[in-house]
């Protein structure tokens, strides 16, 4: 199937040089989405003109660079407001997608849970509800192309009514899931379990590291947005404690509110983690511009004072040689593909936990010794003798159990 073929266009109100990198990272978008860049146009403007987004003078040369390049149609890099939309593709006679309608379109491929597939569609329909009057001619044209997955062909973008009564139902299917995770959280809790959230920025690495920690089986490919849906899977550290890696959707540039709002119930698997794994590309040349922006939708989501762990991951392919997290409590440099730095990211792992852990010294009577499974299990053993009155244990602990066995503390020389 030939690819449909865009011009991307952007203005410059800002450093040029930032503008181009987020026009090179639209292109690898429409590429993950199935198009292919033809072409793109950028104008030096204070904002955005809010009738052609682009100014009038510009847009008989964006014509007659979609005449000269067979173009199919035109991408903006920002979002475009209903009146831009409508008044572009009136004006083009081509169809006229922005940077939100492409990763709406990625994620809806990319779904494969029902709760995700539920997810994307909330968010495409949100999106659309403030966008129909400039959607509606695009949307109504037969035929596939980016911009049409999900329920872009049915008769809810042409009926605002139908839309709200659409996002009621799945909002009321999101919320009874979330009731169901949250059930699955409390069991953590309660079993004490360490929870570990994987972020970072899209393409950087997540699901190869959780691959290669876990055996986890995760789609990892060199696409933005391969994976989408979450994935927890268990890590046995060194010293028998057993952790959850959670692995979480990819943030990106200009992300969507749209997307943060309806993922907001699986983002916030990462409010609930104990630490943060934060994994950079540090073969990318923008990978500080990625830094921030992580850190930026971790803000926006209320994830705060948590322990950071940075994992710089590619640093095979790296060129920079300083690479530093200022943010991080600690970091590594790793390359999760041919797994090297792995031994010395576990050790950060445990390094973090036991930093957050109490120190105890306890004497636990042999009819209590199933605590001392979960002791393993959820703390670090220094030190496991077998007297005649019981199992002198001396160990690193979460709080919750020194303070509930607290009964049976010893002081020990």
């Amino acid at each position: 199937m030939e690819k449909e073929k865009y011009i991307l266009i952007s203005i410059i109100s800002s450093d040029e040089q930032e503008i181009i990198a987020s026009l090179d990272e639209l292109a690898r978008l429409i590429d993950t989405a199935g198009g292919m860049e033809c072409g793109r146009i950028m104008q030096r403007l204070p904002h955005p003109d809010p009738k052609y987004y682009l100014g009038s003078g510009k847009i008989e040369e964006l014509r007659l660079e979609i005449e000269m390049k067979d173009a199919d149609g035109v991408v903006c890099d920002d979002e475009l407001s209903p009146v831009q939309m409508y008044t572009l593709t009136k004006e083009l006679g081509v169809k006229v997608i922005d940077r939100t309608i492409v990763i709406l379109d990625i994620f809806a491929a990319h779904a494969s849970t029902k709760e995700g597939k539920i997810q994307v569609e909330l968010a495409q329909l949100k999106y659309r509800a403030s966008h129909v009057s400039g959607l509606g001619k695009m949307l109504s044209r037969q035929g596939g192309g980016i911009g049409t997955r999900g329920p872009g062909e049915t008769k809810l973008e042409s009926d605002r009514r139908m839309i709200r009564h659409r996002m009621g139902q799945l909002s009321r299917q999101i919320r009874e899931m979330e009731s169901v995770r949250q059930t699955g959280r409390k069991k953590r809790i309660r079993n004490l379990a360490t929870v570990i959230a994987i972020v970072g920025y899209t393409n950087a690495g997540k699901s190869t590291l959780l691959n290669a920690l876990t055996g986890a089986g995760v789609l990892a490919e060199d696409k933005l947005f391969a994976t989408l849906d979450p994935t927890t899977r268990a890590l046995d550290l060194p010293e028998g404690m057993q952790v959850l890696l959670t692995d979480t959707v990819g943030f990106i540039h200009k992300l969507p509110h749209q997307l943060i709002e309806a993922f907001h119930s699986t983002l916030e698997e990462a409010q609930y983690a104990d630490i943060i794994l934060h994994v950079i590309d540090a073969s990318d040349t923008d990978w500080e511009l990625h830094r921030k922006v992580v850190y930026d939708t971790l803000s926006e989501l209320g994830i705060t004072g948590k322990p950071v762990i940075t994992a710089f991951n590619k640093t095979d392919l790296a060129t920079e040689e300083i690479l530093r997290d200022t943010a991080a409590s600690k970091q590594v440099t790793i390359s999760a593909k041919n797994k090297y730095g792995l031994d010395e990211l576990i050790t950060a792992i445990s390094d973090t936990i036991k930093d957050m852990q109490t120190l105890i010294k306890m004497l636990i009577p042999y009819q209590e010794t199933a605590f001392v499974g979960r002791v393993r299990q959820m703390g670090q053993v220094i030190k496991e003798e077998y007297l005649e009155e019981g199992i002198r244990l001396e160990a690193y602990v979460p709080p919750s159990i020194a303070k509930e066995y607290g009964t049976w503390h010893r002081n020990f020389s």
